[in-house]
């Protein structure tokens, strides 16, 4: 089951933290959050598994910044999240999507206990223009059946701004 708007909000401050949170981004069923200014992108055209992939940051200015297909853009949401007693879940916006605009690859699946800011794994279709704090995605919470396991401990946990691969950990 996914919990409502009214849900959220009242669980806000206990299971749920949306920080800062605002009303005016609350859905029926979700609550949207918006792109921090800094994009990170790989500087390498192959990236490896097993290495670590230095990466760069770009400030996205007030105009906005354009952004190109074939590359992948590594952003974060600008609200930090805590989630102690559901499963969170993230998608694109509806209207994001209608401009050919993704905002994750594969990793809209949160864990209960999640502490941190989301890295968004952004690619887009054609050229577009993407502008700081945009409202670019929404969370939303899944209730859970049974007992389980926190993710109290991980590479992306308590993260503090973008978050490239960790994977390489993996491997050692």
């Amino acid at each position: 089951m996914i919990l409502s708007g009214l849900e959220i909000k009242e669980k806000m401050g206990k299971e749920i933290i949306i920080t800062p949170f605002d009303e005016r981004f609350l859905n029926p069923n979700s609550y949207n959050l918006r792109l921090h200014n800094e994009l990170m992108v790989y500087d390498a055209d192959v990236l490896d598994m097993k290495k670590e992939n230095k990466a760069s940051t770009i400030i996205i200015p007030e105009d906005g910044l354009l952004i190109y297909p074939g590359k992948l853009y590594l952003g974060r949401t600008h609200e930090y999240t805590e989630t102690n007693a559901y499963v969170p879940m993230l998608e694109g916006r509806s209207s994001i999507g209608r401009l050919g605009l993704y905002i994750h690859v594969t990793a809209g699946f949160g864990d209960i206990g999640f502490k941190g800011y989301w890295t968004l794994e952004i690619h887009c279709v054609q050229p577009i223009r993407i502008y700081p704090f945009v409202e670019i995605c929404q969370v939303y919470y899944h209730k859970i059946e049974g007992a389980y396991k926190p993710y109290i401990s991980g590479k992306y946990q308590d993260n503090k701004g973008i978050q490239p691969s960790l994977l390489y950990k993996d491997f050692l």
